[in-house]
Order: structure tokens, then C-alpha cells, then sequence
């Protein structure tokens, strides 16, 4: 008795095909996995044969042989329960194999029975949808397996209810459509009070891309202001969404609902490691820069990570791609995030107020700021200061903008960037700050006055050539803030006066 059932392995977030192959023959009683199993995978036995003994079903005193192939991609995770149990069940003609075979399956199974979630869901159901398959899948996670717009997914809660549904006697029915989402936040950037330069800088970070340093004394409203940079950024397109949720789905981090279309705002503790920012563990996990990917990484405290978690982050800023290297092979995740960071002028913070600065100003302010690499800031687009604001005046000023107003604008001038890079580069969607360096150069359009002022702040500043690249992306970027096809001698100003060195 032979049987072969469809479920996904893993790379990143690409799927693998595997093939769940079981033979049922005469022999001593044996029941072995094979086909580089990990460990999970290999303490299936015992789900399964639980789970069949609660369902009051014994295994056959035969030989069961289960191949995972192909046999040298290595397996991972506890969703082979149900493709396996599923299998067997398959090769004892308790299920029809012709039906079952047009069907992805994934699920962990309980002792009594009970279909559990799993990770994964999504980019199997889009892998799923792309072989003409269904998915069978646990049925919390039904919603998730909708989004990719694959129609024929079965959600039973218990091997019963499959068993039943392949007979005929019980129909699994699961909702034929995901559910709406909408975006909301609770934060609003009429809350910010003052601040008009950050608001600046914040607002052209959010229109062109871009990423962002501010550095203040605490207290000043510096993660107040980072908190609101989604609220102002245009919502995600359905192809952005169905990015993140992937990742999301392989990191186990996907709620019953499935798909948000809110921009990811992920703020990882300065104590987090490497691994933890870029990826990696055992199984090869994404890290925050890719589960931040197309929305806002938020580092507070930046100094206070360590050198070698920041010095992590230099390839993927430069390449929205991070790659987690095993011995078995690379895995590569998508990190086309917008690093937003935070941090004070020195270790007591008040470095600059003579009524508050320690005695081992100015050095501590050096020593502290130091911490930050050469490479790692030449990698940032502004860097805007915060400061603090007199008690007497916080009461006297009118109410910020809202996030709705400041949106409108963003949106306006995203409009218009957009229009301006087609006309260029096609119907591609892209930013200022994703641009290449011959790429602005061919789209800036620059006056003839911009180029000197740029060319001479670059030699009087000694500007790398990455940071001459990123002051001509911010100023095209203020450019297309007022609508200007041409890049004019003030915009640079601007660009470079957000371009200070810390």
C-alpha cells in the first residue's frame, strides 16, 4: 500500500515542495521517518499514533515506511503531523488518494485528535495556488490561507472532521472570504507640541523613504515623534502587505485574522542581539529588520546597542535583502525597512546645557557618540536635532498638525515623485532613497547653481561619495515637496543642513 500527500518545507520564505510518500507492507512492526527529518518531525510518531488511538484507530502491526522527499532538503517543524497522518490514513483507503492529492497540507496534531496551528500558512497557500493546488490547513488559520487568494481551502479542526468530509458524511465549511481590515492607529501628530524642525525632517523622511537620526536630551519628545511616522505614511499596497505577511506567517508572528495592512513599527530593546536584528537562531528565523520590511525600524538609544548588532545592519540598509548564512545553505529575507533612530547628545544626555552638563563634558559627549561608526552614519539620510522646550512656552503653543493634514501632503508629494520616476524609469514603483547612484543622477535635475553648491559643500565637507548621493536623493525629495521638476540651490541648503555631522 502506497500513498503520497503534498506539504511545504521551508527556505526563508520560499517554499519547497515536498512529497509525504508512505508504504504500508508485511514485516516486522516498524514505523520510521526518513528524508533528513529534525526533530520534531521525527517525535511525530507519537502525536500521530495518539491521535489515531483517540479517535479509537490502531495502526496496522506492519512495516510503515514514511519518506520525506526529496531526501536531501532538511526538513523542519511539527506541520508534517497531519501531511504524515494524513498519508497513512491514505495508504489504508480510510481517504481517497485522488481527491487528497489535489490538496497542500500542513498542521501539527494534538494527542486527542485536535488540529493546532502552525507557521507558514500564507506563502503556502500562494505556493499552494501557483500548482493548481488547494490547502488543507488548521481551522484558526483558514482567514490567513484566504488572502492569497486561493479559494479552495478546507479548515478541520480535528482528523475526524477530515475523514468525515473525504467520505461524505460532514461538510467543512470555512468562510469563502478574508476578513476587512482597516487602518487605524491610536497615536496623532497633533499631539507634538513645537518641534517644528523634526516634524521637517520627519515629513521628508516619509515622502522620499528616507532614514532618519534624531538626537536630543531626554525627555524631549524623540520616540514621541518616531511613533508617528506610520500614521503619516501612505497605506501599504496589496503586494506590500502579502510581503510582510509572509514573513510575519514564517516567524510565527500572524494573528488569527491574517493579513494588516498597518506598516510595521518594530522597536527592538537595545539589548538585542544580533541574531535578533538580522536573523538567524536555529531554525534560521527572520529578524526585526525583516519583519520591519516596508515599514519604520525604530532603534532608541542607539549608542547603547552593541557595535557589532549596529555594524549588522550596514548590508541590508544598502541592499534591502539580509542573508542568514548555515551551514546547509543561505537563506535569504527581504529588510526593506526605514531605519528610524534615536539617541542623546552624550551618556548623561545634557550635553550643550551648561546648567545641566557633567563634568567630563566635552569628552563624554565624544566617547558616547563614537559608539556609532563612520560607515553605519554615513548611511543615513538626516540627522535632525531635537531640543528642549521651555515649560512656559509647551503651554503657549497652538496644536501641531494633525496626521491627517500631514499625510494629505505626503501622499501629494508621493503622487508627484511618482509620476516623475515613470516618466523616467517606467511603471516602476520606487522611492528617492532607493534610487542607485547613476539612477538620481539621471533623475535629479539638478539647476546648473544646486550642482556647484553640491559639488563644493561635498569637497568642503568631505562627503563620501555615498553621502554626495544621499544629499542630492534628500533635496530631490524636498523638491518634489513643492512640486518642483528642478532641484533648486535651497534645497540642497536644506538636504545639507540635515546632514550635520553628530
Amino acid at each position: 500500500m502506497l500513498a503520497k500527500i503534498w506539504t511545504p518545507a521551508f527556505s526563508g520564505i520560499d517554499v519547497i515542495k515536498v512529497s509525504v510518500e508512505v508504504m504500508i507492507s508485511s514485516g516486522l512492526p516498524k514505523f520510521a521517518i526518513v528524508g533528513l527529518p529534525d526533530k520534531a518531525i521525527s517525535e511525530a510518531k507519537e502525536r500521530i499514533q495518539s491521535a489515531f488511538s483517540s479517535m479509537g484507530f490502531a495502526l496496522p502491526a506492519k512495516r510503515i515506511i514514511v519518506n520525506l522527499a526529496p531526501a536531501d532538503v532538511v526538513k523542519e517543524g511539527s506541520h508534517f503531523d497531519l501531511p504524515i497522518a494524513v498519508a497513512i490514513l491514505t495508504a489504508l483507503g480510510v481517504i481517497p488518494e485522488e481527491e487528497i492529492q489535489n490538496y497542500m497540507i500542513l498542521g501539527e496534531l494534538g494527542l486527542d485528535g485536535l488540529i493546532k496551528p502552525v507557521s507558514g500558512i500564507l506563502p503556502t497557500s500562494m505556493s499552494a495556488l501557483a500548482n493548481n493546488l488547494g490547502i488543507i490547513c488548521p481551522e484558526p488559520q483558514v482567514s490567513e490561507a484566504l488572502w492569497a487568494g486561493n479559494k479552495d481551502v478546507l479548515g478541520p479542526s480535528n482528523l475526524i472532521e477530515l475523514i468525515n468530509h473525504f467520505k461524505g458524511t460532514q461538510i467543512i465549511s470555512n468562510s469563502s472570504e478574508p476578513p476587512k481590515f482597516e487602518q487605524s492607529y491610536s497615536v496623532d501628530m497633533a499631539d507634538i507640541k513645537g518641534q517644528e524642525m523634526a516634524r521637517k525632517a520627519l515629513e521628508i523622511a516619509a515622502v522620499g523613504g528616507h532614514h532618519l537620526l534624531m538626537i536630543g536630551p531626554p525627555g524631549v519628545g524623540k520616540s514621541m515623534l518616531a511613533s508617528r511616522l506610520p500614521t503619516i505614511l501612505p497605506p501599504m499596497t496589496a503586494r506590500e502587505a502579502l510581503e510582510i505577511s509572509m514573513i510575519k506567517s514564517v516567524a510565527g508572528e500572524l494573528g488569527e485574522n491574517g493579513l494588516s495592512i498597518v506598516r510595521p513599527f518594530r522597536s527592538p530593546h537595545h539589548t538585542a542581539s544580533q541574531v535578533a536584528l538580522t536573523g538567524g537562531g536555529l531554525h534560521a528565523k527572520p529578524g526585526e529588520v525583516s519583519l520591519a520590511h516596508n515599514g519604520i525600524l525604530f532603534l532608541d538609544e542607539l549608542p547603547e546597542f552593541s557595535s557589532q548588532a549596529l555594524d549588522s545592519l550596514r548590508q541590508p540598509l544598502e541592499t534591502g535583502v539580509v542573508s542568514v548564512a548555515r551551514a546547509n545553505g543561505h537563506i535569504t529575507y527581504p529588510a526593506k525597512f526605514q531605519l528610524v533612530a534615536a539617541m542623546n547628545p552624550c551618556k548623561c544626555g545634557h550635553f550643550g546645557e551648561p546648567d545641566c552638563e557633567c563634568a567630563m563634558a566635552p569628552l563624554c559627549a565624544q566617547k558616547y557618540q563614537n559608539r556609532i561608526s563612520g560607515p553605519l552614519y554615513d548611511r543615513i539620510d538626516l540627522t535632525v536635532g531635537v531640543e528642549n522646550i521651555n515649560p512656559w512656552e509647551l503651554s503657549n503653543l497652538k496644536p501641531s498638525e494633525s496626521s491627517e493634514v500631514v499625510k494629505a501632503r505626503v501622499m501629494k508629494a508621493r503622487e508627484f515623485q511618482n509620476l516623475r520616476l515613470k516618466k523616467i524609469f517606467g511603471d516602476v514603483e520606487t522611492l528617492n532613497a532607493h534610487l542607485s547612484g547613476s539612477e538620481i543622477e539621471e533623475c535629479a535635475n539638478l539647476s546648473a547653481d544646486a550642482l556647484t553648491l553640491l559639488t563644493k559643500s561635498a569637497e568642503k565637507l568631505k562627503l563620501s561619495a555615498r553621502a554626495y548621493y544621499k544629499t542630492m536623493r534628500v533635496a530631490r525629495t524636498v523638491a518634489d515637496m513643492e512640486f518642483r521638476e528642478k532641484v533648486l540651490p535651497e534645497d540642497i541648503s536644506m538636504a545639507l543642513n540635515f546632514r550635520r555631522k553628530i
